[in-house]
């Protein structure tokens, strides 16, 4: 029995292989037609062209960028505290409004710091009388003294009280400017001119030199604090070298969909390197005329480096990523395409980049229509913004022919 099925096997596979070979040698003509779809009768291929769009490639300056995230920062934040304490009489600023350096902005009772005044002032009026009356006595016994009508013991005593009140008067005079420095502090005064925040008492308390009133902050110019990692130190320092005004900066949205804010100048690139995150500070300064920017706001920051005199450029939607590297549909002189391996060396705003090597100046590339391509593809070269012709009578009649010869196996 086990012979039996193994002689039925191979008849099987002998019949199978017969069938296979008899299908091969005896296509259809309808097959034949299929494979010479799309070419004439000389045998040359007529595909129409695909419609695509180019560009040339253009030589331009190209400026280079470096980006980061940014944190805006006043330039100077004030917490004002009163330098004595007392009764808080009246607020005079308003809050979230500008205020100017020298503004009065808080009073304080001051009638016990005017009495401790008018008590120094008192005993420096005191003491002046005493030095005034100590002199007399010590003019009228020089005059003595030669007469031997006085001592010169006590002609040394009179002196020397003469002395001691003139210095009484001396420590009263700077007890008065003490006195006065205290009293000019119940009037609390802006140190800078900023913008005032939200008030930190009200009044009728009684405050102390601990007590916060107001925060104020510089906002014209204003600060972009941001960090670059440590492989840029050298380019930006190099290029702070050159002409450290050359290097500008400019704040985005979060988004880099538009500019917040231009014309920022790189002010100081910090001493050290972040051993923790491998990155370096730099602090901008932007005049910041109509508060484009607000401390603590977040922003995108390009910094201007350098400029590459006569880059290469194209669209970045012209370059394909493929397994071996970045390319390029390049049309050559017969309307065909190549794909043109390519070097970007980096972008150009946010639609463009700029190519190191691969192509040069005037070549033309694809922008659009790349998933109809292959390499030796035959284009019709589109402008961007143009947009294919329509299709003649002949054209349609021609290809409703290559259609009814043609066909597809089922």
């Amino acid at each position: 029995m086990s012979r039996f099925w193994k002689i039925a096997l191979i008849v099987i596979v002998v019949i199978v292989v017969a069938v296979v070979g008899f299908r091969l040698l005896h296509k259809p003509a309808g097959s034949a037609s299929t494979q010479t779809a799309g070419k004439g009768k000389d045998g040359k291929d007529e595909t129409p062209p695909v419609p695509v769009t180019v560009v040339p490639v253009v030589k331009q300056n190209v400026p280079v960028y470096l980006t980061a995230l940014g944190t805006v920062q006043a330039l100077n934040t004030v917490t004002v505290n009163p330098q004595v304490g007392g009764l808080l009489l009246s607020l005079d600023f308003t809050e979230g409004q500008p205020v100017k350096k020298g503004q009065v902005l808080a009073q304080i009772d001051p009638r016990t710091y005017q009495a401790a005044y008018d008590q120094a002032l008192a005993k420096q009026h005191q003491d002046q009388a005493l030095l005034d009356t100590a002199k007399s006595n010590l003019s009228r016994n020089q005059d003595l003294i030669t007469k031997g009508y006085i001592s010169k013991q006590d002609l040394d005593t009179l002196r020397n009280t003469a002395t001691q009140y003139q210095a009484a008067v001396a420590a009263d005079a700077a007890n008065i400017r003490d006195s006065q420095v205290q009293l000019a502090y119940t009037k609390v005064i802006s140190p800078i001119d900023g913008l005032a925040g939200i008030r930190g008492v009200d009044p009728g308390n009684v405050i102390t030199t601990s007590t916060a009133i107001v925060t104020l902050t510089q906002l014209q110019p204003i600060n972009i604090m941001f960090t670059l990692p440590e492989q840029n130190l050298d380019m930006v320092r190099a290029a702070a070298g050159k002409d450290s005004a050359a290097l500008q900066v400019t704040a985005l949205d979060r988004t880099d969909a538009h500019p917040i804010a231009s014309g920022g100048v790189l002010k100081v690139i910090d001493n050290q390197i972040d051993t923790t995150t491998g990155t370096f500070r730099l602090k901008s300064e932007f005049k910041n005329a109509n508060n484009e920017l607000w401390p603590g706001q977040f922003v995108n920051v390009q910094l201007l480096v350098s400029t590459v005199d006569g880059g290469l450029v194209i669209p970045s939607q012209a370059v394909q990523r493929g397994p071996d590297g970045d390319y390029v549909y390049q049309v050559q002189g017969d309307s065909t395409v190549k794909m043109q391996t390519v070097v970007v060396a980096g972008e150009v705003g946010d639609s463009h980049v700029m190519i190191g090597s691969g192509l040069k100046e005037g070549d033309r590339v694809v922008t659009e229509g790349q998933f109809r391509l292959q390499p030796g593809s035959k284009v019709n070269a589109l402008k961007p913004g143009e947009v294919p012709a329509a299709p003649t009578a002949a054209e349609l009649e021609k290809a409703k022919k290559n259609t009814r010869g043609g066909g597809r196996r089922h």
